[in-house]
C-alpha cells in the first residue's frame, strides 16, 4: 500500500471515530448504537476502498452504488434504509466539521417501503405464557440450578409485560429496583432519558420471590439479574434464547416470541383496553409520538368496532340495498 492510501485509510478511520465520539457526548448515544453506526459506516467505508475512493470523497453515485450493492446482498429495505440514514449523519458531521464541503446524501431516495406492523401476540398467548412460567417457578420438584432460573424468568416476563421495558432496560435493572414495596420503577432508556412506569401486584410479587431466591444462593451485587458475562448481568441473547425455549413449553411457536415482541403485545394490549396513546408514549420512553403511532392499527381496530356495534346506521340497510331502495319499497314511487 503506498503512502497516500495508507494516509487515506487512517483518515477515514479517525473520521468516523470523531464522529462516533460526536453523536455519544452531544446525544448521549447508548453502546449498542454507536456500535450499530460503527457497523454500518466500516461496511460503507469498505465498498468505498474497494473502488479506491475514501468515505470523505463519497459521491452521490458511489453511494448510490452501494445502496444497490446491498440490494444484491439480499438487505431488507429497513436496513438500506437504516445506512442510509447513517450516512446522512455522517456526511452532515462531515459538512459541519469542515472535513468536506457539500452532502452527496441531500440527492437521494431511499427505498420505498411500507411501514411494517409490530408482531403482537394475543393476550391469550402472553397468559399461556405467564401460566408456563409460574408453573415452573413453583415446581419444587425441580434441581436447584433449573428451578432459580424458573423463578429469574417468572420475574423478567412479569417485569416485561407490566411496563414494556426495552430487553436492554430490563436485564441492566439495578439490584435496588427489588428492594421494598415500590409502586414505581425508575428507569434510564435512550440518551439517558429518565421515566417512570408504574409495577402490577404479579410484577413485585415476581421481584420479591427473586429477590428471595437470589438472597438464599447470595447471589449479591449491583445487578438484579446477575450472570457471568462482561457486563455483570444476564445478556439480552441469552435471555431472548430462554424466552423461545419457554415459548415451546408453553405450545407457542418459538419463531414468534420474543422479548421485543412482548414489548408490543404490552403497548398494543394497553391501546386495545382504552389506554391515551400519550400515556402508552411515555411508557414506552418514546422521544417522539410518531414512533409509537405505529400501534394506531390496534386504536383503528378497535374504533372500527365500536362504530359497526354502536352507530344506528351501522347496521340499519342490508349489505347490498341502498337508501333509495328501501325508500321505493315503504313509499313507492307514486
Amino acid at each position: 500500500m503506498t503512502a497516500a492510501k495508507a494516509t487515506s485509510w487512517k483518515t477515514r478511520g479517525a473520521l468516523i471515530e470523531a464522529f462516533l465520539e460526536m453523536i455519544a457526548a452531544e446525544r448521549l448515544a447508548a453502546g449498542n448504537t454507536l456500535e450499530s453506526y460503527r457497523r454500518d459506516l466500516d461496511d460503507f467505508a469498505g465498498f468505498a476502498r474497494g473502488r479506491g475512493t475514501d468515505v470523505s470523497a463519497a459521491s452521490a453515485d458511489l453511494i448510490r452504488a452501494y445502496l444497490g450493492d446491498m440490494e444484491e446482498r439480499g438487505f431488507a429495505p429497513t436496513s438500506q434504509q437504516r445506512r442510509l440514514s447513517a450516512l446522512r449523519q455522517f456526511h452532515r458531521f462531515l459538512v459541519e466539521s469542515g472535513a468536506r464541503g457539500d452532502d452527496p446524501t441531500q440527492t437521494l431516495e431511499g427505498p420505498r417501503r411500507g411501514r411494517p406492523l409490530p408482531k403482537v401476540l394475543s393476550q391469550r398467548d402472553v397468559e399461556a405464557l405467564l401460566d408456563r412460567a409460574s408453573a415452573e417457578a413453583a415446581d419444587e420438584t425441580a434441581p436447584a440450578l433449573r428451578r432459580i432460573r424458573a423463578i429469574r424468568m417468572r420475574c423478567l416476563l412479569e417485569l416485561l409485560y407490566a411496563t414494556g421495558l426495552r430487553v436492554s432496560e430490563l436485564v441492566a435493572l439495578p439490584a435496588s429496583a427489588a428492594r421494598g414495596e415500590r409502586a414505581m420503577l425508575a428507569v434510564v432508556g435512550k440518551g439517558g432519558r429518565e421515566r417512570l412506569v408504574p409495577l402490577t401486584e404479579a410484577a413485585r410479587g415476581a421481584l420479591a420471590v427473586w429477590d428471595e431466591a437470589k438472597r438464599q444462593r447470595s447471589l449479591l451485587g449491583r445487578w438484579l439479574f446477575p450472570a457471568d458475562s462482561d457486563s455483570g448481568y444476564l445478556t439480552r441473547q441469552a435471555f431472548a434464547r430462554d424466552l423461545k425455549s419457554l415459548a415451546a413449553r408453553a405450545g407457542l411457536p418459538a419463531s414468534k416470541i420474543s422479548p421485543h415482541v412482548l414489548r408490543h403485545a404490552f403497548a398494543s394490549h394497553l391501546l386495545e383496553n382504552g389506554a391515551d396513546l400519550r400515556v402508552v408514549q411515555q411508557l414506552l420512553g418514546h422521544a417522539d409520538i410518531s414512533t409509537t403511532q405505529i400501534y394506531t392499527h390496534v386504536l383503528e381496530d378497535r374504533l372500527r368496532q365500536v362504530v359497526d356495534e354502536h352507530h344506528p346506521m351501522a347496521r340499519a340497510v342490508p349489505a347490498g340495498n341502498d337508501r333509495s331502495d328501501s325508500d321505493d319499497e315503504r313509499g313507492g314511487t307514486g
